[in-house]
C-alpha cells in the first residue's frame, strides 16, 4: 500500500520554508502532491500557472513529488488525487488555531482525510510568502529566502 499526501497552499511565492517541508515530506511519504490553489479570493502576485511552474522548478530533484494546480474545495481535490492524508505546516500558535478549524471542517466534508502537521526547520520558522513579497516590494533582498529562479521572477514583478 502506498501513501500519498497532499501539501496544499497558494505558494505566492514558494519559499525555502515550503521547499523544506516538501523535501521532508518526500522522505516520509511515497508520493507527495503539492496542490497549488487558485485562491480567487486572494490577490496573488503570480498567476496559478506561474506558481505551478516555480514549484516544479524548485522540486524537480524530488522524484516522488508532483505539482498540480487546482481550484475549488481542497477535499474535492484530495478525492480526485485519491489521497487521504493532508500535510500542513505550523509556524505559530495562530497557525495551529487556524489549521485546527480547517481540519475540523475537512473531517465533516471528508471523514477519511487525516491531517499531519510539521513545524518548519528552525531557520525557516519566521518565513512566509507575505513577508518575502513585502521585503521585495520595498526594495529588500530576498535571495536568502527563495530559490534563485523564484527571486528573479519576484524582482521582475515588483520592480518599477
Amino acid at each position: 500500500m502506498t501513501n500519498k499526501v497532499i501539501y496544499p497552499g497558494t505558494f505566492d511565492p514558494v519559499t525555502h520554508g515550503h521547499t523544506d517541508l516538501i523535501s521532508r515530506a518526500a522522505s516520509m511519504f511515497d508520493n507527495v502532491i503539492v496542490g497549488v490553489a487558485q485562491s480567487p479570493s486572494k490577490k496573488t502576485l503570480f498567476t496559478l500557472e506561474e506558481r505551478v511552474e516555480m514549484l516544479k522548478q524548485t522540486t524537480e530533484h524530488l522524484p516522488n513529488v508532483a505539482v498540480v494546480g487546482f481550484s475549488g474545495l481542497l477535499v474535492d481535490f484530495a478525492k480526485q488525487q485519491e489521497a487521504s492524508i493532508l500535510l500542513r505546516g505550523l509556524r505559530t500558535t495562530l497557525d495551529f488555531e487556524y489549521e485546527f478549524g480547517l481540519t475540523s471542517m475537512y473531517k465533516k466534508l471528508m471523514p477519511e482525510l487525516e491531517s499531519v502537521f510539521l513545524t518548519p526547520s528552525e531557520e525557516f520558522g519566521f518565513l512566509s510568502s507575505t513577508i518575502v513579497r513585502e521585503v521585495a516590494i520595498h526594495g529588500g533582498k530576498i535571495d536568502q529566502f527563495v530559490h534563485p529562479e523564484v527571486a528573479s521572477k519576484i524582482y521582475s514583478k515588483v520592480k518599477p
